[in-house]
């Protein structure tokens, strides 16, 4: 995915971490064993990939201003559920992964907006097309309902969800068969 094209107009509509109650999102993820952790008003974020107010990723802790978008912030998390035990264990600003991955990582981003009292699916949808990210059908809306297949299968071939759409609360393993 590429960054985003900054239009202050348009992001300022978008839901952050200071419209939304704290004690919910950090506890979403800590169901996953990730910290959430709040930097200085205009610190700069560690591990964040694209910078500004962009969530970072850094082992298991999130980081975060209150001006993060929860966009943002749902989608590192995703990166760090989807990941695998190598990558993860090693995270540093650059979660990595292939397309399918970030096609997943999207996919359960707006999945998890359900879990957090004043975002859902719907704002979800709408703060993905104020931010700029892309999908061959215009909208992140259309897309996850009607191209979106290949994630659907990775996240129940990885587990991370379960056939009604709901998260497992799992992580992504590597999975050996031992003959």
């Amino acid at each position: 995915m590429s960054k985003p094209t900054t239009n202050a107009h348009i992001n300022n509509k978008v839901l952050r971490l200071q419209d939304i109650d704290f004690k919910s999102i950090s506890g979403l993820l800590a169901a996953f064993g990730l910290s959430l952790q709040k930097t200085g008003p205009h610190d700069d974020i560690p591990g964040s990939y694209w910078g500004d107010e962009e969530a970072g990723l850094v082992g298991n802790q999130l980081l975060a201003r209150a001006d993060t978008p929860v966009h943002s912030i749902l989608h590192e998390t995703c990166h760090y559920v989807c990941m695998d035990q190598a990558r993860r264990q090693h995270i540093h600003t650059d979660a990595g992964g292939d397309y399918d991955e970030e096609n997943a990582v999207c996919y359960l981003q707006i999945l998890l907006a359900d879990q957090i009292g004043g975002c859902g699916r719907q704002r979800m949808f709408e703060d993905m097309d104020r931010w700029g990210y892309t999908f061959r059908l215009g909208s992140a809306q259309a897309w996850f309902e009607q191209d979106a297949d290949d994630a659907l299968h990775w996240l129940l071939q990885k587990k991370l969800i379960n056939p009604k759409q709901q998260p497992t609360w799992h992580l992504r393993m590597n999975l050996w068969r031992i003959s």
